[in-house]
């Protein structure tokens, strides 16, 4: 329904898929600007990164085409209408998720398809059945992670009751820190998207086992790990739906 009503205004909706496409794209050029001056980065090639790309850009395009209207919470909250919601006997979520896809970010989705295209044949991986396999459990898993990431970020409102913009990092700004391996920003934030917010998972861990560095089943089945991270996301976005009090407006 949602996507039928996007569709009634179609000049808008190609243009702002084409935005959301060139956009994209100059994170793309910028990866190729580094790379006509060095030949590697933390011993990843131009290929491997853009291996990385891809994988962190098609998780957070259909992470954010399900997750990205949860951003309407806090005005939900302010303005009262979440009572309404809360009072109908349906699921919540459904109720907010469904009427808030934008299917925009299909122009997102088909750059870092793009990109992909052009970094399976220089990335020097040997594709087999298992390897693409891993691979797409890579996007699907990240795709999880990246909606969990905007529950959380959307269930803080519960007690601030307003969007608070530094937020963005967790998700916005993970989807920018994905672009290049990990393990290039140090131990520490490796650790911390090992452990914390199981990026790494998704990215660092699996694309070792396509590249041949690491064979261990744990490399293997890395992103399946990551979605242990469901658990916290939903208790928390449970906690504050408990302790949710009405606005009053």
């Amino acid at each position: 329904m949602e996507l039928k009503s996007q569709m009634q205004y179609k000049a808008s909706f190609v243009l702002t898929m084409v935005g959301q496409f060139m956009t994209a794209f100059t994170t793309f050029f910028g990866i190729q600007f580094i790379f006509n001056r060095i030949n590697g980065v933390d011993d990843f090639t131009y290929g491997q990164v853009l291996l990385c790309f891809s994988v962190i850009m098609m998780s957070f395009a259909i992470g954010e085409m399900f997750g990205g209207g949860l951003a309407v919470f806090p005005d939900l909250i302010r303005e009262g209408s979440l009572d309404r919601i809360l009072v109908r006997p349906r699921s919540i979520l459904p109720q907010i998720i469904m009427p808030n896809m934008d299917f925009s970010r299909l122009g997102l989705l088909l750059q870092a398809a793009i990109v992909l295209g052009i970094a399976v044949p220089v990335s020097g991986v040997i594709w087999t059945g298992k390897k693409i396999f891993v691979f797409v459990m890579m996007v699907a898993c990240g795709s999880v992670l990246f909606f969990c990431l905007f529950l959380l970020v959307a269930a803080v409102s519960f007690f601030t009751i307003q969007n608070l913009n530094f937020l963005d990092i967790f998700t916005y700004g993970m989807r920018d820190f994905g672009k290049y391996p990990f393990s290039v920003y140090g131990d520490a934030v490796l650790r911390v998207l090992t452990f914390g917010i199981p990026l790494a998972l998704v990215q660092y861990y699996p694309l070792l086992y396509l590249l041949d560095r690491e064979d261990g089943i744990w490399y293997m089945v890395s992103p399946l790990l990551s979605l242990l991270f469901v658990v916290p996301s939903c208790w928390f976005y449970r906690f504050g739906l408990k302790n949710y009090k009405s606005s009053g407006s």
